[in-house]
């Protein structure tokens, strides 16, 4: 992912206070960034989030969940629309782009392929891909024809 991007992502892990767990994620995060920095875990704290987005962006070895719950904190903070315009294109039930049914039906490949056209074609093809890339990681049983529609992130 570009900087530009990874910042985002960091500054919307930084201000999620809803998620599930998000509090034991954050001090997770801030005990990393005062090891890399050599700081106090109280000085990493007493930071602005946007410089501790700063910061978490440019680390390149964070766990996977600090790592899965910035993605999704993105998403739903600056790629609804993406979300929602993929969904309603595979024809899935959801509010603003957050899917409403616990187990979600394997989409055919067709209509993937049908979605990810239409999507792309009214969206930004990287953060369409993003976002497929995303779901595909973090639901690979469900999402698992996504790995034969969407290029890899390089």
């Amino acid at each position: 992912m570009p900087l530009d991007k990874r910042t985002s992502a960091a500054l919307a892990f930084w201000n999620d206070n809803d998620s599930p767990d998000i509090e034991m994620q954050h001090v997770e995060a801030m005990a990393s960034l005062a090891r890399r920095l050599n700081f106090r875990a109280k000085s990493i704290q007493s930071m602005s989030a946007d410089r501790r987005a700063k910061h978490l962006a440019q680390m390149g070895d964070v766990s996977e969940a600090i790592a899965s719950r910035a993605l999704i904190a993105y998403h739903f903070a600056d790629q609804r629309a993406v979300m929602s315009a993929f969904l309603d294109a595979l024809g899935i039930a959801h509010e603003n782009g957050l899917i409403k049914e616990e187990d979600v039906a394997k989409p055919d490949k067709a209509k993937v392929e049908a979605a990810v056209t239409a999507v792309k074609a009214t969206h930004d093809a990287g953060d369409v891909d993003l976002y497929l890339r995303t779901l595909a990681a973090l639901d690979p049983e469900t999402w698992a024809v996504l790995d034969e529609v969407v290029p890899p992130i390089t």
